[in-house]
């Protein structure tokens, strides 16, 4: 263990993941109407996460990346139990069965696996990263896990990690050109996409998830009525909350999640919860805590002297912007229906297991910073 200072640990982050915390239990509660247990299961798992955040933030940082090697080959090795032994639950094998806390999401650990996978790696070759040779395999080692994810299906998941991974291949050196030629042939290829769906000749595609992009694009039409109930639903619970909310744990007929009008409200659309029970307040209040954890995890990355602490803090910080955005934009009707939980705040073991355990290294890159170095680079 290396000497460190608790001046250098970061209470402000330490603060706000808290705070969420604790609002995901009130919400969680407040959505299930104290029922199934599943507040109380919240609140010991938020407590074995923070446990779990706090160990890891002790432990120096590059101690933990001499494992990456067993750690990626551990979640490869999860996401291909996950497709042969998964459960299948709506057309979806990404579930595995696990003592104790029952089902576990492995997709949600290969998110900080590939933190501390790719930390490790461009640590080992940050001499040489301006080398093709050095990009081609990290390019490798991100290409599987997304493949097997989005086998499972879970294209929101791939999508999540495409952008955690493309920003910390960014922060350890990859060319804003290349970033911007990958954009060039993504945009025109996705309008593509759409013009195909649109038109009906991606059928082969699954019904299911194509219904739902196709609702998205095509909200008043009768057909896709079904498609877009949770997030109409979602959107009024919101917009009923106004400017103060109902009130947590509100029970009045007037509450939208009364009425069971919301499917997996304590998971997927738990920010309708809180926009109807804590209103335009609360809810701006909930972004505000995102915010500045975003921010506190790329401040970090700016002031640290190496390039494994800075990947970990992009990583872990674009992960949390990217997936809390993503989980917004859908109850809010700004993106198609995607099953993505809200970090620390929806209700599932697998989901802040990993956020916490991903918290702790951004905690453990502040408190056991090094000395600026110069960073040197060979060409090929």
């Amino acid at each position: 263990m290396s000497k460190y200072s608790l001046k250098d640990y970061n209470f402000l982050l330490f603060a706000c993941v808290l705070v969420l915390s604790a609002i995901g239990v009130l919400a969680i509660n407040s959505a299930t109407m104290g029922e199934g247990g599943l507040a109380t299961r919240q609140i010991y798992g938020v407590l074995l996460g923070l446990g779990a955040m706090v160990a890891v933030s002790l432990f120096p940082y590059k101690y933990i990346l001499k494992f990456s090697g067993i750690i990626y080959l551990g979640c490869t090795a999860l996401l291909v139990v996950v497709l042969v032994y998964g459960l299948i639950r709506g057309g979806a094998r990404r579930w595995i069965e696990v003592p104790v806390i029952n089902q576990f999401q492995p997709s949600e650990l290969v998110k900080i696996g590939l933190v501390v996978v790719f930390a490790a790696y461009f640590g080992k070759y940050e001499e040489k990263i301006g080398r093709y040779n050095i990009w081609l395999p990290a390019f490798g080692l991100a290409l599987v896990p997304i493949i097997l994810i989005l086998m499972q299906p879970d294209t929101s998941t791939t999508i999540i990690l495409c952008v955690e991974v493309f920003s910390m291949f960014y922060i350890a050196g990859l060319s804003y050109k290349f970033i911007l030629l990958a954009l060039a042939v993504i945009v025109p290829v996705f309008g593509a996409f759409i013009v195909l769906l649109k038109n009906g000749y991606l059928s082969f595609l699954g019904d299911y998830r194509l219904g739902r992009i196709l609702a998205w694009f095509d909200k008043d039409a009768a057909i896709y009525s079904d498609a877009n109930l949770q997030q109409n639903n979602s959107i009024m619970a919101i917009a009923s909350g106004k400017l103060w909310g109902k009130g947590l744990g509100n029970a009045g007929l007037e509450s939208v999640k009364n009425g069971n009008f919301l499917a997996e409200e304590q998971t997927d659309f738990i920010f309708a919860i809180i926009g109807e029970e804590l209103g335009f307040v609360g809810s701006v209040a909930v972004i505000l805590l995102f915010a500045i954890i975003v921010l506190q995890c790329l401040r970090m990355a700016r002031k640290c002297a190496d390039i494994e602490g800075k990947v970990i803090c992009v990583g872990v910080g674009m992960l949390l912007a990217a997936q809390s955005f993503t989980n917004i934009a859908v109850a809010t009707g700004l993106f198609p229906n995607t099953g993505l939980p809200l970090p620390f705040i929806s209700y599932g073991v697998s989901s802040l297991a990993s956020i916490y355990i991903g918290m702790g290294l951004v905690l453990s890159v502040g408190l056991h910073k090094e000395r600026p170095r110069q960073r040197r680079y060979t060409s090929s």
